[in-house]
């Protein structure tokens, strides 16, 4: 019996390796699989950035395999979309989309669809991407709340605001479908977007019918549709209607009206609703200070951009590199090329280089201040570290003092 166990055990024992074994293998073809996919993908991208030809951008799309599924793909996708649309190769467009849907194997995917209707939005071909939706059947596709919203979406890149609003209220009677979280929100960006955003009112009231419940996202849409509009008293009123939904005002929130007040040139505004929320003891983040440093960068005001930097270091929160670019910029334009360079060495580190424009703006600014050996060093880790540009930096170079 003893035996007979141990056989069992070692039989074990070797079928769990064996399996193991097959599962890393399994694991390292589907790796290794999808890397190639992606370097194949990024490939692709890179042809359809630079090519204008529109039977060579068909080409590419067909022989490439796109699929929807992979990120890189829509964004090719996307790519021969738009270069086809603004040479005005609308029937390439079409050709491209169709194409993408019908040669798919069955069943086909709703999500191939979805992307197609969306990217007719995008190509401002709004009637075909109605004629997709409505000739779903056709290619053997279920019609759900999916493709509904895609459709919504279209509506809003081609802002065709009324379109939208009449398929909101007709579609999903005529097709028996059920709006979901996403579908009221599109609708509300829609309303804030052609300003009319006191009609999202009404929207919020067919959530409240339908129990679905907004959140902060959908009342964030409304806040800045009403900033918009200027409309401060509804702002106030959305806040009121948040805490009646139960839904909590935090700092998402906030950052919403942060970016509203920032983008409207009222940073100073945006920087006293910050000091009101960290008195609550809400802590802010690194979207709160970016949006804030940014709103000074274009306003110009150096020092308040500068203490807001240093104010999200000190709260533990690192900026972006967008954050490096707008600060180094301000600084070029106000003059404070030393503390330029110093953010300017700080983004290089992390792998972040300003434009061209900006790093020759930097350079020359070093020599106007008798900085000369500062610039000629900058110059030669940009050309040691980033290897874009070297010919102009090579002329930029030559053109310093010896």
């Amino acid at each position: 019996m003893a035996f007979l166990l141990r056989i069992r055990t070692s039989e074990s024992l070797f079928n769990n390796r064996f399996l193991s074994s097959s599962s890393l293998i399994v694991a390292s073809e589907s790796k290794a699989s999808l890397t190639s996919k992606h370097k194949k993908s990024r490939e692709v991208l890179s042809l359809l950035r630079t090519e204008n030809n529109p039977n060579r951008i068909l080409e590419i799309c067909r022989s490439a395999s796109l699929t929807p599924n992979h990120h890189l793909d829509r964004i090719a996708f996307s790519v021969a979309v738009v270069t086809l649309a603004k040479a005005k190769h609308f029937s390439a467009v079409s050709h491209l989309l169709d194409g993408f849907i019908q040669n798919q194997p069955n069943p086909k995917s709703e999500s191939f669809a979805v992307r197609a209707i969306i990217l007719y939005g995008k190509a401002n071909m709004l009637d075909r991407a109605l004629q997709t939706f409505h000739n779903l059947e056709q290619y053997e596709i279920s019609r759900t709340v999916k493709c509904l919203n895609a459709l919504l979406y279209a509506c809003l890149m081609a802002k065709d605001y009324e379109e939208a609003k009449r398929i909101y209220f007709e579609t999903p009677k005529i097709y028996g479908i059920e709006p979901d979280l996403e579908t009221y929100n599109r609708m509300i960006r829609i309303l804030c977007e052609s300003y009319s955003t006191s009609l999202s009112y009404s929207i919020v009231a067919d959530m409240e019918k339908k129990w679905v419940k907004p959140t902060s996202f959908t009342f964030g849409l409304m806040i800045t549709g009403f900033y918009n509009e200027e409309k401060y008293d509804d702002v106030r009123k959305v806040l009121r209607l948040m805490k009646d939904f139960g839904v909590h005002v935090g700092i998402a929130t906030y950052n919403v009206m942060i970016q509203c007040l920032c983008q409207r040139k009222k940073s100073a505004e945006a920087k006293a609703l910050l000091c009101g929320v960290m008195c609550s003891r809400m802590r802010p983040n690194s979207v709160t200070f970016s949006y804030l440093i940014h709103g000074f960068c274009s306003e110009e005001n150096l020092d308040e951009a500068m203490n807001m930097f240093v104010v999200m270091g000190k709260s533990g929160y690192k900026a972006d590199s967008e954050c490096y670019f707008a600060l180094i910029h301000c600084l070029c334009k106000g003059g404070d090329f030393e503390t330029a360079l110093i953010l300017c060495k700080e983004s290089m580190e992390k792998n972040w280089v300003p434009s061209f424009s900006v790093m020759k703006w930097l350079v020359n600014g070093l020599v106007s201040i008798s900085k000369v050996d500062e610039a000629k060093k900058l110059v030669v880790q940009v050309k040691q570290r980033f290897s874009r540009n070297v010919d102009l930096w090579d002329e930029v170079e030559a053109g310093l003092p010896q």
